[in-house]
């Protein structure tokens, strides 16, 4: 029987899928080139805490609980670290949790043992960005203590990682390394970058979403990209150091994002909406270990999907209570399913060419809701042409209307009933 493979599963955060490319990030296009660059990878849920639960617990918001950031996971589900645990792996959290507090209960504190997931390992802080900043700060330990470090964050968190991965000797592991960058710093309200690297991103074009909306791309893009080129560098030192220790050939790694961002275009915030400024996010699996896609990569993969696919690289049944679809499988979609909350209550499915998304405004006990956008992506790159309310469209929102129907149910949702929205939004 062939050695279980380590895998190192690294998460960034509002990380835009766009920002892959050879000038922000070279080394993460190098190690697409080696591995595999899945190019239409969305969210299923574009709010912090509840992207993360969807992929610690394998399930959508409705049935998690976990519908809004400061809900705390349920201790009765079963999280993907437990799987990995029963299994014979080591389990390991580092970085940025978000899964813990009611609120903000553990902003200032350590994670109780109860509410991490099940990892085993344990170096984090519920609130990353309000326990650090991007010169130093603070992460906790397994018996709740304070680790304080001091440099760039990026930096240390990779830190943190090398010597976790270089502590392990004997049995597999599954490293969950959770970046906050790109992330704005909610202290500052700015994007913390290294200093002195945002100046070779200042002009740098803004994307065609964005471009000329109302918003603060203009003040933050450059350090935006910044940050990161800052994660491009650590994953290039962990690969390093991988293969230093020999460790690289026998190493599974998976980079994505729980979700974009929009730079307050779209609304007052930086996600929180159907858009592909928001849902769109970067999908690279490699390493020695990964054994390279044999479909089409350019297909729909959803964030829920990786749940199981990193348990079924790793040989370990995936838990009957997960939702997404294992990459391996080959199973294609035809649509990605999106929650939408905190700017309101929304659903929206996505295919390759269509993006349709519904509201029930701030109601999250309805299964009424009315038609909010829908966007042809083939012919608005931009998206600033909204279709809802468009006669050429009727049958398309009429398509979209039952691919969504059909993922609510099977998420396990009502099915939707569906009144007309009063107005037009122009975007």
């Amino acid at each position: 029987m062939s050695k279980k493979p380590d895998i190192i599963f690294i998460f960034s955060d509002q990380q835009r899928a766009d920002t892959v490319n050879e000038r922000v990030t070279p080394n993460l296009v190098k190690f697409a080139e080696e591995g595999d660059l899945f190019d239409s990878a969305y969210t299923c849920q574009p709010v912090c805490g509840p992207a993360r639960a969807c992929l610690q617990t394998g399930m959508y918001p409705n049935k998690n609980g976990c519908i809004t950031n400061g809900v705390p996971m349920k201790k009765e589900d079963v999280h993907l670290a437990d799987a990995f645990n029963a299994s014979g792996y080591d389990t390991a959290y580092i970085g940025k949790w978000h899964l813990a507090s009611q609120g903000l209960e553990y902003r200032k504190k350590g994670v109780p043992e109860e509410l991490r997931g099940g990892y085993k390992y344990w170096l984090a802080a519920d609130l990353l960005e309000f326990s650090s900043n991007g010169k130093g700060g603070t992460l906790w330990n397994n018996d709740c203590k304070e680790v304080r470090f001091e440099g760039i964050r990026t930096e240390k968190m990779t830190d943190f990682a090398i010597d976790y991965i270089n502590s392990r000797h004997d049995k597999p592991y599954f490293l969950f390394l959770s970046y906050l960058e790109p992330h704005h710093q909610n202290t500052s309200g700015k994007f913390e970058c290294p200093p002195g690297t945002s100046a070779k991103f200042k002009n740098m074009p803004y994307p065609a979403d964005i471009k000329g909306l109302a918003g603060d791309y203009v003040f933050n893009y450059a350090s935006y990209l910044a940050c990161c080129e800052s994660l491009d560098g650590c994953v290039a030192r962990i690969v390093e150091e991988l293969k230093k220790s020999g460790k690289y050939d026998n190493t599974l790694i998976i980079y994505t994002s729980d979700h974009g961002c929009h730079f307050r275009t779209r609304n007052i915030e930086y996600k929180r909406s159907c858009h592909s400024g928001s849902t769109h996010i970067p999908l690279i699996m490699f390493g020695g270990a990964y054994e390279k896609d044999k479909g089409d990569t350019s297909r729909l993969v959803s964030l829920i999907d990786l749940p199981p696919t990193v348990l079924s690289a790793a040989g370990i049944e995936v838990p009957q209570s997960f939702d997404g679809k294992a990459l391996q499988s080959g199973e294609e979609r035809d649509c990605v399913f999106v929650h939408i909350s905190e700017s309101g209550n929304g659903r929206c499915v996505i295919t390759k060419r269509y993006i349709y998304s519904v509201t029930s405004g701030c109601n999250y006990k309805t299964n009424v809701y009315k038609d909010d956008y829908l966007y042809d992506k083939q012919n608005d790159k931009g998206e600033r042409k909204n279709l809802i309310n468009s006669p050429a469209y009727a049958e398309v929102k009429k398509k979209m209307r039952e691919l969504l129907t059909r993922e609510m149910v099977k998420a396990g949702e009502k099915a939707p009933v569906f009144k007309r929205r009063i107005f037009k939004k122009n975007i």
